[in-house]
């Protein structure tokens, strides 16, 4: 009996684990998702172009600039979304949509969801607490923490907004099809995997960019080994 077939599945498995070591969501979904979105890179086999390539612009640079451009057009529809209500900045109603999604929590996790620095969370806290849209009481876990939740004239703004922050959301995913999509979500939870441990250490910027540096070696030398 002939085993081909089942051992190229295996491959392709073992290849998927790979791509996805620090990834919880191994299921046969995600196998079944990044098995279609890797077909759909090997139909264009046509390496992309761009701008300063023939002048030896890398890749990285590419992907920095745009990683960048999008989030100045996600930041200008969201503008345009929140445009006559009482929200003044966008991460106003991505901190109540979180906590309206996840409970109340404490403002630091709060703000380390949202991947920001503490000063910049405080504000919007502050600007939510001022509004009525949050509540904030002792932790119950630790008294030296405040836990903060939506209150119902917060989720009443949300709501009142939701339709245009859904607009925002789709139009920032452009004419991507399906299939690009899940290739798309499959790369950024990659790269989202890879910087949140970084983030998470709390590095000063004297510092920040030697470790970061160090761990980004240190997980090519992982990604080699993992394909021998």
């Amino acid at each position: 009996m002939k085993y081909q077939l089942i051992k190229d599945i295996i491959d392709l498995v073992e290849e998927f684990e790979a791509e996805n070591d620090n990834n919880e969501d191994v299921s046969m979904h995600a196998f079944r998702d990044w098995l279609a979105a890797s077909n759909t890179v090997a139909k264009n086999k046509e390496l992309p172009g761009w701008i300063g390539k023939e002048k030896g612009r890398s890749p990285e640079s590419v992907i920095n600039t745009l990683l960048v451009h999008l989030n100045r057009y996600a930041k200008s529809y969201s503008k345009s979304a929140i445009f006559g209500s009482s929200f003044s900045t966008q991460e106003d109603f991505i901190y109540l949509i979180n906590l309206k999604a996840f409970g109340e929590m404490s403002k630091m996790d709060l703000i380390k969801k949202n991947v920001h620095e503490k000063p910049v969370g405080m504000q919007i806290i502050n600007r939510l607490i001022e509004q009525n849209w949050v509540t904030q009481k002792d932790s119950l876990k630790d008294k030296r923490q405040k836990v903060i939740s939506i209150t119902q004239s917060g989720i009443s703004a949300l709501e009142m907004q939701m339709d245009k922050i859904r607009m925002a959301t789709d139009i920032v995913s452009g004419n991507l099809t399906s299939n690009e999509k899940m290739e798309l979500i499959r790369l950024l939870k990659k790269l989202n995997h890879f910087h949140l441990p970084i983030y998470e250490k709390n590095l000063d910027s004297k510092n920040l960019l030697n470790e970061a540096y160090e761990h980004l070696h240190s997980s090519r030398e992982m990604n080699k080994i993992s394909s021998n």
